[in-house]
């Protein structure tokens, strides 16, 4: 896909082209950024409409930040069309809803020349990087989603430094890190959203309770042990051994927590170590259940039932138990019925079973939920005589 930039022109436009009075603040001296369809197009000067130039100058503020004239391209802008924030931000959130990041992006990114102060234009850029990280990873796509988190963080981060402070940068940091099981950032971020939130709408009432909520789930687990991080951490870097180690220290004090079980499970599933991984998932799962602290987060989200009944089953396949383990799967699949990785597991479990009619099926379902999905393509278009399929 060519880059924007492949079809930009620069035109000089004369005074009395039928344009200039459209573009009130016009410089006849200084050049127009236009956008043409394709970069071979001809730029023909009766051809050229204001949309052109509009979208020409969208992009060279997303990419090109070293042009000289950008506070004049800003100003042009924002004079011919002063609502266009609300409508561009509107339009990328539309964009992230139906799965488009790359335009989503390209508008944030020319949003962000329009005005390299606005933090809420940051925020939103972290909340698209953070959420096309989780669909990446939920197509098995760890690393490129592991590249988009570091993107997430960093701008999660210049959002959080705004002054005056933005109460949904803290309470959307707080969520993140819960996902990077950063209980310990997790818990001062939705801290801090507790203390410099002010509004009393029906909105930030909810989001009030969910932080204190989490707050406390963290602190009555100790989930904000370094240990547990650092466990967690290990595992990520392909250090399993060690995080071992260091689950085990932390389950020493914590031996009711079931993340901590989760931890361990997850570690020794890892390490292909099936019959000890599923002993830890058990108990992670029986534990979970009794917990009742558990918030309706973690009831149906990626951070409980689901991914512990979704691990279990697949030290279950591994183990020649394919009755156990699709039940598991449907438990999960029944808790998140547009979950990719357990339609994909199941997928996996009837090849493995040699019912491979059934297991495109499953492979279909994933597409049609998330078209970018690498692996469900790849097993839609396997050879029959592959090896045994791997699992998520």
């Amino acid at each position: 896909m060519p880059h924007p930039l492949n079809s930009l022109v620069f035109f000089t436009m004369p005074e009395e082209h039928r344009l200039s009075s459209e573009l009130p603040g016009f410089d006849p001296a200084i050049p127009l950024p236009v956008q043409l369809s394709a970069p071979d197009q001809p730029l023909k000067s009766e051809g050229i409409t204001r949309e052109m130039i509009l979208a020409g100058i969208l992009t060279v503020l997303a990419y090109d930040q070293e042009n000289t004239q950008l506070e004049y391209y800003r100003s042009l802008i924002k004079t011919v069309h002063p609502t266009i924030r609300t409508e561009m931000t509107e339009a990328a959130i539309l964009k992230i809803h139906n799965g488009d990041f790359t335009l989503a992006e390209e508008i944030f990114l020319a949003l962000q020349g329009l005005d390299p102060e606005d933090r809420i234009t940051t925020l939103n850029i972290a909340l698209m990087y953070d959420e096309q990280a989780q669909s990446l990873r939920s197509s098995g796509l760890d690393e490129q989603a592991d590249a988009l988190d570091a993107l997430a963080f960093n701008h999660y981060r210049i959002a959080m430094s705004s002054e005056p402070a933005i109460p949904d940068a803290f309470f959307n940091a707080g969520y993140f890190y819960l996902k990077q099981k950063n209980f310990l950032k997790a818990r001062e971020s939705l801290q801090t959203f507790l203390s410099i939130e002010t509004a009393t709408t029906p909105t930030a009432k909810f989001r009030k309770e969910k932080a204190a909520e989490i707050i406390e789930t963290i602190k009555s687990r100790n989930l904000d042990d370094d240990m547990f991080k650092t466990a967690y951490d290990n595992i990520i870097m392909g250090n399993e051994e060690l995080a071992l180690e260091q689950i085990r220290t932390f389950m020493e004090s914590h031996p009711q927590v079931w993340n901590g079980w989760f931890l361990l499970g997850w570690a020794l599933r890892r390490l292909k170590r099936w019959e000890d991984a599923r002993a830890a998932f058990i108990q992670a799962l029986e534990l979970f259940e009794k917990d009742e602290t558990v918030t309706e987060d973690e009831s149906g989200g990626n951070t409980g039932a689901t991914d512990i009944c979704n691990e279990l089953a697949i030290c279950l396949m591994e183990l020649g138990n394919f009755e156990e383990s699709r039940k598991f799967l449907l438990v999960a699949l029944e808790r998140e019925p547009e979950n990719t990785k357990v339609i994909s597991n199941l997928g996996m479990l009837e090849l493995r079973a040699g019912n491979e009619e059934e297991a495109d099926g499953f492979f279909k379902t994933v597409v049609e939920l998330d078209p970018n999905d690498f692996l469900a393509r790849e097993m839609l278009a396997r050879n029959r005589d592959d090896t045994k399929p791997s699992v998520k």
